[in-house]
């Protein structure tokens, strides 16, 4: 089946393969394979052999570089931590898929990071910017300016919410733990 201008499709729809198109605006390439991220249209540029997919107007909220999103760390391992993004920092609508986003080591804060887990730990809400957008499952994320970070942590110990207690430190009142965390300007602990 071939995809031509004007086909209506919706997210993870076969577009075509690499061999014959580049993947362009709202598309994803899977082993070989372009795909749709989002509902809409496709628009095939034969000229210049790329496809894209022209985002229906109604349809809820996707991703792109630049934006802002929140999420919840899922996991905290070596160089990176993988985060479920819940969804568009002051937007009402839930993202059309349910995407998860890595942040690296060198975008997690300014500076040096000996060890991520002293940035990050599971169950931690996050406000992240989204860099990259390679597929479903592969977004890239960044929290290293002052209003991105930890929006709430976590106790490793008693899963309580923690209050902060200076500038990438924070306190849990319940168990008296202190841990440290890449905080946001705007904490809600």
């Amino acid at each position: 089946m071939k995809t031509k201008s004007g086909d209506f499709v919706l997210p993870g729809d076969l577009l075509g393969v690499s061999e014959e198109f580049v993947p362009s605006e709202w598309t994803y390439e899977e082993e070989g394979k372009i795909k749709a991220l989002v509902t809409g249209i496709v628009s095939v540029d034969d000229k210049n052999k790329k496809i894209s997919v022209v985002p229906k107007t109604d349809t809820p909220s996707t991703l792109a570089p630049g934006m802002n999103v929140l999420g919840e760390i899922a996991e905290v391992r070596g160089q990176r931590a993988l985060v479920r993004i819940q969804k568009l920092k002051d937007k009402d609508r839930d993202l059309q898929i349910k995407f998860t986003g890595g942040i690296h080591i060198s975008q997690a804060q300014k500076g040096y990071v000996a060890k991520l887990k002293d940035v990050f730990r599971i169950g931690d809400i996050v406000e992240a910017q989204v860099t990259k957008v390679m597929g479903l499952d592969n977004i890239d994320l960044k929290t290293s300016q002052k209003d991105l970070g930890v929006l709430k942590a976590m106790c490793t110990k008693c899963r309580n919410f923690m209050e902060k207690t200076g500038k990438n430190e924070v306190y849990c009142p319940r168990c008296e733990n202190k841990e440290t965390r890449k905080l946001s300007v705007n904490y809600e602990g």
